[in-house]
């Protein structure tokens, strides 16, 4: 059993596909069943079996699954680390943001970060979902991932670092836009911009109005917040959406108005790691020169 046959048998679960693997591998398919076969052999049990949507793990393969991505995981990581002790203050750190994370959340972190840490080389990697930054966080090299809080995920760990107030986004002259804040009264049967549908913020939202009785219908569907609040301003629809850091409207001649929605529970941002004790002097600087400089938003119409 070797480093090499539990990092392939990890790929093939998550893949469940022997020819998946040996594309990403530039190998032969027969090649990566050797590798399955061999900790078959050692441990004396099938660890994979063919299902009609392709392979998957048995229970002991879920069971030597588990134990090998976290193992594989503590690893690499290890291994980033001691580079880093021997590279000093140089190095990379490497992060998995949205596509509006960074200018949203980070912009006077990676200045302040620059100059407190020359030699470190930040890496960014842009994600379309928090699901796919904990996907590509398990999967690579990645340090750390900024996400919208969600439930618990296997071998990744979690911490919160802003709650972002929801606002109701509208244009100038719209009959809410001059209101102090929006009761939920007023939300009800309001057609909106849809956020994606698979996100974790809109599936936040979704849960947040079940908790108080609202339900909205959907003109257009957008794939991140800025472009929400685009659509908003330029009077093509309402969007309720979370109040971003620096984020203003209304009193400088644009058209955009924010519209406080102080019942809604707000949004939970902030880092996913693998193991935050695991973490590079780098990445942890990083992740906390994030935190300190990331004020709660506030919005005013």
């Amino acid at each position: 059993m070797t480093l090499e046959d539990l990092r392939v048998f990890v790929a093939v679960c998550r893949a469940g596909s022997l020819s998946a693997v040996a594309r990403d591998l530039g190998c032969t398919q027969s090649a990566v069943s050797q590798h399955v076969k061999r900790l078959e052999r050692e441990t004396g049990v099938g660890l994979l079996e063919r299902r009609p949507r392709g392979i998957v793990p048995t229970q002991a393969g879920r069971v030597l699954e588990a134990a090998a991505a976290e193992g594989i995981a503590g690893l690499d990581l290890a291994l980033r680390r001691l580079r880093d002790l021997v590279d000093g203050e140089s190095g990379s750190v490497r992060v998995a943001t949205g596509a509006t994370t960074v200018r949203h959340f980070m912009a006077d972190a990676v200045v302040a970060f620059r100059q407190r840490h020359p030699k470190v080389n930040l890496e960014f990697r842009t994600e379309s979902s928090s699901r796919a930054c904990f996907g590509a966080l398990a999967d690579s090299d990645l340090d750390l991932a900024w996400i919208t809080l969600g439930p618990p995920v296997r071998g990744i760990e979690q911490r919160p670092v802003v709650d972002l107030p929801w606002v109701l986004a509208v244009r100038a002259g719209d009959p809410l836009a001059d209101r102090p804040h929006a009761d939920v009264s007023d939300l009800a049967g309001l057609r909106l911009i849809r956020l994606p549908p698979n996100s974790t913020s809109a599936a936040h939202l979704d849960v947040a109005c079940a908790e108080l009785g609202v339900s909205f219908g959907y003109d257009t569907s957008v794939a991140d917040w800025d472009t929400a609040l685009l659509l908003a301003e330029l009077g093509l629809g309402r969007a309720v959406v979370p109040a971003l850091p620096g984020l203003r409207a209304g009193g400088d001649g644009g058209d955009l108005r924010l519209v406080p929605l102080p019942a809604l529970r707000p949004l939970t941002v902030g880092w996913a790691v693998r193991h935050w004790d695991a973490l590079t002097p780098p990445a942890r600087a990083f992740a906390d020169t994030v935190a300190e400089l990331t004020s709660p938003p506030t919005a005013q119409p």
